[in-house]
Order: C-alpha cells, then structure tokens, then sequence
C-alpha cells in the first residue's frame, strides 16, 4: 500500500512539473505583433467577398487582388467587441458598409467626428447614425482632424487617410496598423478625452439634427 501511494506521490509531482515547465515555455514564447504600413492610392478591385465570402461575383472590377484598401477592410472586420472611430471625412461607402456589418454584428461602436465635414454633402456619418450607431461630433471651434480607429482595444489603424473616395483611389497616403500596447493606449486614451469633452449633456452645445447624442 506504501508502494502504491509512493507512486502515485510520484506521478502527480510529474503532473505538476509538466504543467510548470508547459507554462514557463508559453510565458517565453514571443508574442506575435501586427505592425503594417499600408501606401495609398490603392488600385480598385472588388471587395465583395470580404462582405459576402460565398458570393460569386460577376461585377467587372479585378478579382482575388490583395491592396491596401483590402488590407485596411479586413483589419476593420477583424474587430469582435468594439471599435472606437476618430474620423475628420467620411464619405466612402465600403468602409461606411464595413462599419454597419460590425454594427449587426453585436460590435460596440463610437464614432467621433468633425461638426462641419460630418454635415457635408455625401458624408456618411448621418447613414451610421441612422443604423443606431453612436455618433459625436466635435465640439469646438477648431477642426477635429485625427484619423484613427481602435479595434477590439489592442489594434491601432491611424495615418494621414480620410475615410473618402479620393483619398482611398486618388491621394498618396498612408495607414499604420499596429497592436503595440505603447501605441495603442494614448490612442485610447485620446479618444475617451474627446468622447467625455464632447458629451451633449455635460457640454451644453447643440449638434446637428442627424447625430445620435449618447
């Protein structure tokens, strides 16, 4: 009987030291890091599949081609929980479609722009407003120029790219994406400053009609 819990002592010891060795490995493996810079203009090609992976589609635009607006479309549908958008210009429908199938998705979405550039003909802010998505405009008297979404917390999409038509096929440009935390939290911290600043009630200010206040 001795022998017997001996033994098993024995075997559970292993367990254990297996079990420490496996989580010691896994706390040294390097952790895999996004950091990506994506040039516009970007050739136009079709990018239905990443809204419709079954869909065979027949419209005349090049196919199966990887760009920089693909890459940007992909990172943005990467999001599963949230993304917090700061946008000066938005006036693309592609990523204006990308933003609403997050938003059926279940994905929390805040949206920070500038007061006049979101009034403009064209801008689809008023569209994701309408969705129901939660929309700020900037409150002050300067304009609010930043071009940055944080996706899911951890993933960093910002550069010199309005989220327009010409800006995305036209103007040279550029995105970086990263998940490197030192960039990524003043990133958030921004923009929770400019959401609290930018609150309705606490401000006082009136808004457009079109947005939501929240």
């Amino acid at each position: 009987m001795w022998a017997v819990k001996v033994v098993f002592l024995g075997f559970s010891a292993l367990l254990v030291t297996v079990e420490l060795i496996s989580r010691f490995l896994h706390c040294r493996k390097p952790r895999r890091t996004t950091n990506e810079v994506l040039f516009f203009p970007s050739k136009e090609v079709c990018v239905e599949r990443l809204f419709r992976p079954s869909l065979s589609c027949t419209c005349p635009l090049p196919h199966g081609i990887e760009t920089s607006f693909s890459l940007l479309l992909r990172h943005i549908l990467s999001a599963s929980s949230s993304m917090d958008l700061c946008i000066f210009a938005f006036s693309n429908v592609s990523l204006c479609r990308a933003v609403l199938e997050l938003h059926r998705r279940g994905v929390i979405i805040r949206v920070l722009s500038d007061k006049d550039y979101a009034a403009i003909n064209g801008s689809q802010i008023g569209v994701l407003r309408r969705a129901g998505i939660c929309v700020r405009c900037d409150c002050n008297s300067t304009y609010m120029h930043h071009k940055f979404a944080v996706v899911d917390k951890r993933l960093l999409i910002t550069g010199s790219l309005n989220w327009t038509l010409s800006a995305v096929h036209n103007n040279m440009e550029n995105i970086i994406v990263t998940d490197e935390p030192d960039l990524v939290q003043p990133f958030i911290g921004e923009f929770n400053r400019l959401w609290e600043h930018n609150n309705k009630v606490k401000s006082g200010q009136v808004w457009p009609l079109f947005f939501i206040y929240c």
